[in-house]
């Protein structure tokens, strides 16, 4: 029975110490990685300026740029800068970010 109630407050200090630790990983020059905003519009507008198709492409970038904070450089490729951008696919499977 002692192990049962000592077991309860272990348990406890032990969530608390690992969310403190989730907390300091997610952390990067004391900024928090959430708190990162990026100007989606200006990225997106380089990222699809020599597009056939502008507007789709402005269109898919935004939306990834909104979920990932990320938009990789250039007008194409470099999709590994962003590996949420990179994953992100279509309901086909199709990669999703241009």
């Amino acid at each position: 029975m002692a192990i049962s109630k000592g077991f309860i407050p272990l348990f406890l200090l032990s969530m608390l110490l690992l969310a403190q630790a989730h907390e300091m990983v997610n952390e990067i020059d004391g900024k928090s990685i959430g708190d990162s905003k990026i100007d989606c519009g200006s990225a997106c507008k380089a990222r699809c300026k020599l597009s056939s198709r502008p507007n789709l492409c402005h269109r898919a970038c935004g939306t990834c740029c909104a979920r990932c904070s990320c938009v990789p450089p250039g007008t194409s490729g470099n999709q590994q800068v962003c590996p949420c951008y990179y994953n992100m696919t279509t309901h086909g499977g199709k990669r999703k970010c241009p």
